[in-house]
């Protein structure tokens, strides 16, 4: 029944497109085709030119060389399948970004590099997109984000004993308080007990090793050739602790010059390589800055829509800019049970303990400054910081980042699994032909 009733929803999609295509073309423009349907969506040529020109602008930045134009294409092609898959499982669990939150995430962007929205405006012309498409690509991201936590983040489960066993390691490991940025190359390997899958994906990861010896730019490959979600962005992770080190490197990274490739390494998700592309810091800190913080929290349910929750914090926003008392209205209306009964007050809060919008909006907030409202997983949230002070790092600080780097290692292995599970599920038809499409 459900085939039935896809292929007749296929079929009309493609008569519509067929009768635009038609009066395009009878006005001799180019034809803009379907190029894969994925599920209830189909992917139109144009949506991967204009991708891929994104794609190509971010790398051409960061100096990677580029692969020929037709395997970026496919790459990128394979890339919007996925995100289609996301962005349905989002539209399913009715998830929605409203205007005001992407607003904000806007001009939080701008803000991190320094920028007025103009001068964002500004950059993102010169990086070949307009304002409107970088407000839908930035909006299609928040849903994958949030689909992405709410999917694979309840698979993964952090112990007391792990925290323990992590933190033994470390104390066993002088940590000498440097950050690096690494790039990471994944070939995926699905099933470990098919021996031949497992010698050629080896194979493969070898073969890369040794073409980057000898002169393969690293970042390139990666685009090319890995399985990693972060392949298009040229396997780039950003800066990490050496303290906050993947398990798997975390002996290996202090050891490898600048651009020097790691060895194969294996894991429960296939083979790997690794490199520093840059290095900071040394010296360890001992101080932390911590921040006395309260919020009110509202949110969403099966009977309180999104839309619902946000204005009722905008309301409740409005009545603590007007004088209402903010512990009274967190007693009352908060639905964070535990600060709510307290005035909303979390005590004092350090980096890294909250999810990246509170934490976010905590550390750019003025002292007394009412922030917000945000939206994060847990819904849409209004904060208050009340004091700062800087503290000795203490065990309790330890655990917390313990706990936050085992959490993300998880996560990025439930991640892959989790993709790859959706996408077999997934009905994909892929149309046969050149997919290049424009010129870069």
């Amino acid at each position: 029944m459900r085939a039935n009733w896809r292929r007749s929803v296929q079929a009309m999609v493609l008569m519509v497109v067929w009768l635009l295509a038609a009066g395009v073309q009878a006005e001799r423009q180019p034809l803009d085709r379907v190029i894969a349907i994925v599920e209830d969506n189909v992917i139109l040529q144009s949506e991967l030119d204009a991708r891929v020109r994104t794609v190509v602008s971010r790398l051409t930045a960061q100096g990677t060389n580029l692969p020929p134009r037709s395997l970026l294409a496919e790459r990128v092609l394979d890339q919007l399948i996925t995100d289609s898959i996301q962005l349905q499982r989002a539209e399913q669990m009715g998830m929605r970004i409203s205007d005001n939150e992407l607003n904000e995430t806007l001009h939080s962007i701008a803000r991190r590099n320094n920028l007025s929205l103009e001068q964002f405006e500004q950059q993102l012309t010169a990086e070949g997109l307009t304002y409107a498409q970088a407000r839908d690509q930035i909006r299609e991201e928040m849903l994958i984000s949030r689909v992405q936590q709410r999917s694979v983040g309840n698979r993964v489960r952090v112990t007391d004993r792990e925290v323990g066993n992590y933190l033994t390691a470390q104390a066993s490991r002088p940590d000498s308080g440097t950050e690096y940025q690494l790039a990471h190359i994944l070939v995926a390997v699905d099933d470990f007990s098919d021996d031949a899958a497992v010698e050629r994906a080896r194979a493969k990861a070898q073969r890369l090793l040794n073409e980057i010896r000898n002169g393969r730019d690293f970042r390139a490959a990666a685009v090319a050739e890995s399985d990693a979600s972060n392949a298009l962005d040229g396997g780039v992770m950003g800066w990490r602790p050496e303290s906050q080190l993947p398990s798997l490197v975390e002996d290996i990274v202090p050891t490898l010059a600048l651009n020097q490739p790691s060895a194969v390494l294996r894991s429960g998700s296939g083979f790997h390589l690794i490199t520093v592309l840059a290095k900071r810091g040394g010296d360890a800190e001992q101080l932390i800055q911590q921040h006395r913080v309260r919020h009110i929290l509202i949110r969403p349910t099966e009977t309180v829509t999104d839309i619902q929750a946000e204005r009722r914090i905008r309301d409740l926003y409005r009545e603590l800019q007007a004088g209402a008392d903010f512990a009274e209205l967190a007693k009352a209306q908060s639905d964070d049970p535990v600060s709510g009964s307290d005035g909303g007050n979390l005590g004092w809060v350090n980096r890294g303990q909250m999810v990246p919008e509170f934490e976010q909006a905590m550390v750019e907030a003025e002292l007394g400054e009412l922030k917000g409202p945000f939206r994060s997983q847990f819904g849409w949230h209004v904060l208050q910081v009340q004091e700062r002070r800087q503290k000795d790092i203490s065990d309790q600080i330890r655990q917390s980042e313990a706990r936050q780097a085992i959490y993300r290692r998880k996560f990025d292995v439930e991640l892959q699994a989790w993709l790859r599970e959706i996408r077999d599920e997934a009905f994909v038809e892929v149309k046969v032909g050149d997919h290049g499409g424009d010129s870069a």
